[in-house]
């Protein structure tokens, strides 16, 4: 019977976070250590915000590259599993949040994103506001889906990655 309502529980969760945002794919590591070396390479002046960090990869990949890497997720089981793979690696820290509430920390340079057609316009216009709030430029990489009414600067795979800069317009 524990099994049950421990199963009962893990599906009440992940059906939480995918009615809040988006469902748990994890990300290919080939394909990520593509994008950071080709689309934006990442370094130890970078603080890398991940929406969605699932069970860590991408900071773990970032923190690899010398980035400090901060992670957001709202499903506590990813958290927990994010946090045992992440252990020995200082530069990475994974926080049970909702991205929706959460500011930006000030020494954010890149937000990365696993929206969905549903949400990527909101999360571009959440960075392209922290942006402005920062008053700093932001690269904001989106996997999978391109933000409408918005050209990336560049495209490498299933990878964009696009600028908000604090003097932008609300076109995001």
């Amino acid at each position: 019977m524990t099994w049950f309502w421990l199963l009962f529980a893990v599906v009440v969760i992940f059906g939480f976070v995918v009615f809040r945002g988006a469902p748990y794919v994890p990300s290919r590591k080939k394909e990520l250590a593509k994008a950071f070396d080709e689309l934006y390479r990442l370094s130890a002046k970078d603080v890398l915000v991940d929406i969605g960090s699932g069970d860590g990869i991408v900071l773990r990949e970032a923190a690899k590259r010398q980035a400090r890497a901060i992670g957001y997720e709202l499903n506590p089981v990813l958290v927990v599993i994010s946090q045992m793979l992440s252990r020995r690696q200082p530069l990475v820290e994974t926080c049970l949040a909702d991205f929706w509430f959460v500011r930006l920390p000030p020494e954010t340079t890149v937000v990365y994103v696993f929206g969905e057609s549903r949400d990527i316009t909101k999360m571009a216009k959440k960075v392209a506001d922290e942006a402005k709030r920062l008053k700093k430029t932001l690269a904001f990489i989106s996997y999978g889906f391109v933000v409408p009414g918005q050209t990336p600067v560049k495209k490498v795979g299933a990878y964009y990655l696009y600028r908000f800069t604090p003097l932008q317009t609300d076109e995001a």
